[in-house]
C-alpha cells in the first residue's frame, strides 16, 4: 500500500472521529430498542428511505459522471449508486412487515426534516469536490451503519421482526471491505502526501451530513 493510501486511511479515521455524533445525538433509535417507538415511526422511517434511496442514487451518478471515467472516485460513487438499486430491493421486505401497501407509499407526503439529508447530497453532486465529498459521506457512514445495526437488532428482538424484513438495515450495518477500499482510493485522489489538503472540505461537508443525519432520525422520533 502506497503512502498516500495510508494517509487517506488516517484522515478517514481521523474525520470519522470527529464527526462522531454524541450518545444523544438520535433520540429514535433508543426508542426503538425500548419497544416506545409505535408502527407509525417505524414506517415513516421506510417511506422517507424510498425518496431518499432514489434521490441519494441519481446524486451518485452525478457524483461519479462529475469525477471522471475510470477514476477512483467514479468507482467509488458508482459502488456507492449500485448500492442503491439493492437497499431498495431490501426496503419492499421492511414495508411489508408493517403493512404498508402500495398506496401508503404513494401517499406519504415527505418529511422536510427527513429529507434535508439527501437534499444536501444533491447539493454535495452539484458543488462539492468528489474527493471531500467521498471522504465525508464515509465518515457519516460510520454513524448510519452503526445506527443500522442497533435497529436490525431492536426489530428483531423487541418488535419480533424476521431476518429478511431487517434485510435493509443489515445491508447497511455490515461490513463493506470493497467499498472502503474504493473510499480510500478516492480519497487519496483528492489529498496530498503530506496533510491531506486536498480534502479539507471533507470534514465540512461531513459536519453538515451528520447534523443532517441526526435530523432525519429525531424528525421521526417526533411521530412518537
Amino acid at each position: 500500500m502506497t503512502r498516500q493510501a495510508r494517509t487517506a486511511e488516517e484522515i478517514i479515521a481521523a474525520t470519522a472521529a470527529e464527526l462522531a455524533p454524541p450518545a444523544d445525538a438520535n433520540r429514535l433509535v433508543p426508542l426503538i430498542e425500548s419497544a416506545a417507538a409505535p408502527r407509525s415511526a417505524l414506517a415513516g422511517l421506510a417511506l422517507e428511505q424510498r425518496h431518499i434511496i432514489a434521490s441519494d442514487q441519481r446524486a451518485f451518478l452525478l457524483l461519479a459522471e462529475r469525477a471522471g471515467r475510470g477514476t477512483a472516485c467514479a468507482e467509488f460513487f458508482g459502488t456507492l449508486a449500485d448500492g442503491e438499486t439493492l437497499a431498495l430491493d431490501r426496503l419492499g421486505a421492511y414495508e411489508a412487515a408493517l403493512g404498508l401497501t402500495a398506496e401508503d407509499i404513494g401517499q406519504y407526503e415527505p418529511r422536510a426534516g427527513c429529507q434535508a439529508y439527501p437534499a444536501y447530497v444533491a447539493w454535495l453532486a452539484l458543488n462539492g469536490e468528489p474527493p471531500s465529498v467521498a471522504l465525508a459521506l464515509t465518515a457519516n457512514f460510520a454513524a448510519w451503519g452503526g445506527y443500522c445495526a442497533r435497529v436490525a437488532g431492536a426489530l428483531r428482538t423487541r418488535y419480533g421482526f424476521t431476518d429478511e424484513a431487517c434485510g435493509f438495515f443489515d445491508f447497511f450495518a455490515g461490513p463493506a471491505p470493497e467499498l472502503e477500499r474504493q473510499a480510500v482510493a478516492a480519497v487519496a485522489a483528492g489529498s496530498d502526501d503530506e496533510h491531506g489538503e486536498g480534502v479539507a472540505g471533507g470534514l465540512r461537508y461531513g459536519r453538515l451530513l451528520q447534523t443532517y443525519e441526526s435530523m432525519f432520525w429525531n424528525t421521526l422520533a417526533e411521530r412518537t
